[in-house]
């Protein structure tokens, strides 16, 4: 026959409850059953490398310039510090926890190497990350969900953080090789808004077709900085280099705009400079994204990223309103929980529109890149 468990469990409770009460035990069965409540010492938390603490290491302030799996680069004053993540280390959830841009503290494990790239290696270590400062400015793109719905309750991050704390996004486009493409300039331009990025467009090559005079007009009559210049030829050199001094800007633009000839034309010596930070993983270190720092003389810094290209991939629609937070807030009072804000009835966002609340500029604006997102996926 089963042995009942029931009543033991029920006296097994009965005399934890009144051990918590403080009454005695008697007998020398209940002194066999008492229970010594001990305290429990919990393990320290190690960093690293093995240390299990940093409060006695230097320590050094710096910006991340490049990402690899388990570690960052980072660049601090003139030294390129290839660094660990502490075990310690905590980062906000929702979004990448480290990305280029980011200012860090590092606690130095070892005396900061001064040669370059060729020295570096799988092994080399010169500290560990055990900290970032809160993000001034982001520029992002959702994470794909493959079409469903995100899960409130879902800690995975939801944005991808390309770069962090830069005060000006630079998109460079081009009049012809490759011709201005409007649907571009418009996803920088609202990732830069969502980002609390100031955008600025230089429009380069004027020197082989003018710029197209209608498009320029239209985004400059919603406060767009735009300045037409011709790396190769020097036209608008100065009023751009003038523009960006001072601040620390990323470069944006599809391939072939002309962004390294506009680098080489801004900064001279750019190609020879010393401050760039591209690691040469030749013993099997890979970076996924790397960037280089170039410096201006009066001032500032100009920062390119190959993943800031990530941002003209063809988007999904359903991710497109994710770059408009304003149609991302009503998009809950909409009728259909598929509403593309086009011709709905009920549509939350429409409404919006024509009361006033939402631009229509912005409403133009979102219409004009969701044609194009139809193009490319027709």
């Amino acid at each position: 026959m089963a042995k009942r468990k029931g009543k033991s469990r029920e006296r097994i409770k009965d005399w934890h409850q009144r051990y918590d009460a403080g009454e005695e035990a008697e007998g020398a069965h209940a002194r066999r059953r008492s229970v010594t409540r001990r305290a429990v010492k919990l393990p320290v938390r190690q960093l690293a490398s093995g240390q299990e603490g940093a409060d006695d290491l230097p320590r050094r302030e710096g910006m991340v310039t490049g990402l690899f799996p388990g570690g960052a680069v980072v660049l601090a004053g003139a030294d390129r510090l290839l660094c660990q993540i502490a075990k310690t280390f905590r980062a906000p959830e929702g979004s990448s926890p480290l990305a280029v841009g980011d200012n860090v503290t590092v606690a130095m494990t070892a005396a900061a190497h001064a040669g370059g790239a060729d020295q570096d290696d799988k092994d080399r270590s010169d500290g560990m990350i055990l900290m970032r400062e809160p993000r001034a400015t982001a520029l992002a793109r959702p994470l794909p969900r493959s079409g469903k719905r995100r899960n409130e309750f879902d800690s995975d991050p939801f944005e991808k953080i390309i770069v962090a704390n830069m005060d000006v996004l630079l998109i460079v486009a081009s009049t012809r090789e490759p011709a201005l493409r409007r649907g571009l300039i418009d996803r920088y331009l609202i990732a830069a808004e969502r980002g609390e990025l100031a955008p600025l467009l230089a429009v380069n090559k004027i020197d082989l077709a003018p710029a197209p005079g209608a498009v320029l007009d239209d985004l400059a009559s919603r406060g767009l900085e735009v300045v037409p210049c011709s790396a190769a030829r020097g036209d608008g050199m100065a009023d751009l280099r003038a523009k960006l001094l001072g601040k620390r800007s990323v470069l944006a633009g599809a391939s072939g705009v002309g962004k390294s000839t506009l680098i080489n034309a801004m900064i001279p010596g750019a190609e020879a400079a010393t401050r760039t930070v591209r690691p040469s993983d030749r013993r099997g270190r890979h970076t996924t994204s790397s960037a280089v720092v170039y410096d201006l003389d009066e001032g500032g810094i100009v920062v390119d990223t190959p993943g800031i290209r990530e941002l003209g991939l063809p988007l999904a629609a359903a991710e497109l309103p994710w770059y408009f937070p304003e149609f991302e807030q009503r998009s809950g009072q909409c009728k259909f929980n598929n509403c593309s804000h086009t011709h709905e009835p009920a549509c939350a966002v429409i409404a919006a529109v024509e009361a006033g609340e939402i631009p229509k500029q912005r409403y133009d604006s979102y219409l004009r890149l969701l044609e194009t997102l139809d193009e490319n996926q027709g």
